[in-house]
Parts: C-alpha cells; sequence; structure tokens
C-alpha cells in the first residue's frame, strides 16, 4: 500500500486539475451539457492526463539529484528513494500505453497530433528547454495552449483568438510566480534548485508578474466587452471580471505577502479562498451564458 502511494504522488494525480483547461472552449461555445461532447472530452481529458503523467515521471528521474537538494522537491518518490527508476520507466512505458489506447478509441487525427507535439516539446522542455531563463516559462504557457486546442479539436469547436490570448497570458503569470518562488529560496538557503536561476531574480520576477497580472485582466475586461462576447452572451458578461480581478489580487497577495507561490495545483488545492473565487466565476458563468440570467 505504501509503494502504491507513492506511485500515485509520482504520476501527480493532482496536476490532472491543470488538464481542465480541455473542457473551456466546449464551455464557452455552450456545448458543455451535450453527451457527445461530454464522451469526446473525457476520454480526451483522460488519455491526455496519462500522456502528462508520463512527462511528470520523466522530468522526476532527469531531476533526482537536483531536487534532493529542493527543501520541498527531495521529498517526492524517485528523489527519496521510495521509488526506483526502474519503477519509473515502467510506469513511463504504462502510461504511454494508456494514452494510446485511449487516443485510439476517440479515434481523431488531429488530436493524436496535438497530443504528440505535447510530448514531443515536454521532452525537449525536460531534457534541455527549462534550462533557458524565458525560454522555459514561455514554453510551460504553451502547454495551457495547446490543452486549449485538443479540447477545441476534440468537441469540433472553433477557437475566438480571446480564449488563447487569455489562456497565455494567465500561464505565463502563474509560470512567473512559481519561478518566484524558486528564486526565494535560492536567496534564502543558497542552493540553486534549477539551472537557469542566474536568469532570474526578485526584482525581474517582480516586474514581470505584476506585468502579467495587468495583462490577464485587461484581456479579460476586452474579451468580455468584445463585440463578439456581447452579441453571443449579452452585456451581463462583464460582470463576471469581479472574479477574475480578485484572484489576480489574491494570488498576488499569496505570492508578494505570504510567500505562497510554488506550484499553482498546490496553491488552488490548499486555499479555501482561491477555491471559492474560482466557483465563484464558474457559476456566475455559467449562469449568465447557459441560464441568461
Amino acid at each position: 500500500m505504501k509503494k502504491l502511494r507513492s506511485y500515485l504522488q509520482l504520476i501527480r494525480i493532482p496536476q490532472w486539475s491543470k488538464n481542465l483547461f480541455i473542457f473551456l472552449p466546449a464551455f464557452f461555445a455552450l456545448k458543455l451539457l451535450q453527451q457527445n461532447v461530454l464522451y469526446n472530452l473525457g476520454l480526451t481529458f483522460l488519455g491526455f492526463s496519462f500522456l502528462a503523467s508520463a512527462v511528470y515521471v520523466f522530468n522526476d528521474m532527469l531531476d533526482i539529484e537536483s531536487d534532493k537538494i529542493h527543501p520541498k522537491k527531495r521529498n517526492r518518490p524517485l528523489a527519496s528513494g521510495a521509488v526506483t527508476k526502474k519503477e519509473g520507466i515502467f510506469l513511463i512505458v504504462l502510461l504511454l500505453i494508456l494514452a494510446s489506447v485511449v487516443f485510439v478509441i476517440l479515434n481523431n487525427t488531429v488530436v493524436m497530433v496535438i497530443a504528440a507535439v505535447y510530448l514531443f516539446q515536454n521532452i525537449l522542455y525536460t531534457v534541455k528547454l527549462k534550462h533557458i531563463s524565458l525560454l522555459d516559462i514561455m514554453l510551460i504557457a504553451t502547454g495551457f495552449v495547446l490543452r486549449i486546442l485538443i479540447g477545441g479539436e476534440a468537441t469540433d469547436t472553433q477557437l475566438s483568438h480571446w480564449i488563447i490570448v487569455m489562456t497565455l497570458v494567465l500561464a505565463l503569470f502563474l509560470a512567473l510566480a512559481k519561478r518566484r518562488d524558486d528564486v526565494a529560496s535560492y536567496v534564502e538557503t543558497g542552493q540553486k534548485a534549477r539551472k537557469n536561476i542566474q536568469g532570474y531574480n526578485l526584482e525581474f520576477l517582480n516586474v514581470a508578474i505584476t506585468m502579467m497580472a495587468t495583462a490577464v485582466v485587461v484581456c479579460y475586461v476586452m474579451y468580455c466587452t468584445s463585440p463578439e462576447i456581447l452579441a453571443n452572451f449579452g452585456e451581463s458578461t462583464y460582470l463576471t471580471s469581479f472574479w477574475v480581478i480578485l484572484g489576480v489580487l489574491r494570488y498576488l497577495q499569496l505570492t508578494f505577502v505570504w510567500r505562497i507561490s510554488g506550484s499553482p495545483t498546490t496553491v488552488l488545492l490548499e486555499n479555501r479562498f482561491l477555491q471559492f473565487i474560482l466557483l465563484g466565476w464558474i457559476v456566475s458563468f455559467f449562469l449568465i451564458i447557459y441560464l441568461k440570467v
């Protein structure tokens, strides 16, 4: 049972919450309640999650030595020795097989191509590109854009430029906050958990995070007041910007005041206030675009 818990920790099931971005195109296109759409989204989510978990295991295998000196990552299964490298390789193969089976069942060539691009990009990222400052956060953000693209393709939904831009700037905002946590840890301990730390410092990251936070809010407000949104959803859509602004401010507070900005997924899963904000946004948007409140 202890070994099983280590396996589950290694494949990072809580990180699957990132893949909920796959549902956003259908949500905004008013397709989320259609049975065939939910079936395709469910398969896509499952296949992509298996694929992402294989990437996580591969990343942890290459990062064993650096994770051992990180105050939090040293407790990861491979870094702590709870899972061996051979077991890690077995998990990677198993997860890739499961992902392939799911995508074959889905039977969508473009979805398979996007999944392959995601896998190839993340292999390059893990092996080399994550050590290059700025390029590392851009590739992280691109991974979220690929989630949006695969969700749109799986449901035959045409994506607007707004959803792609907002996904990109939001992902950059979260990635920069995570890098700030790494730099802050380096300043306190003197130990580099990442090779690209020298490409960042707190002053730069503070400015960049503020810039991206502003971009998130501005893009969302422009989205809510754009002609296409006003025509499709009505004038009440702008009211949902309350939750977006509050969410950005809360994350900035956690980053700068409480100094909690490591894994965005962990932050969300552990912070009740952020969960309340996210739920408020989902409910308000659902009421406006689905129930025409």
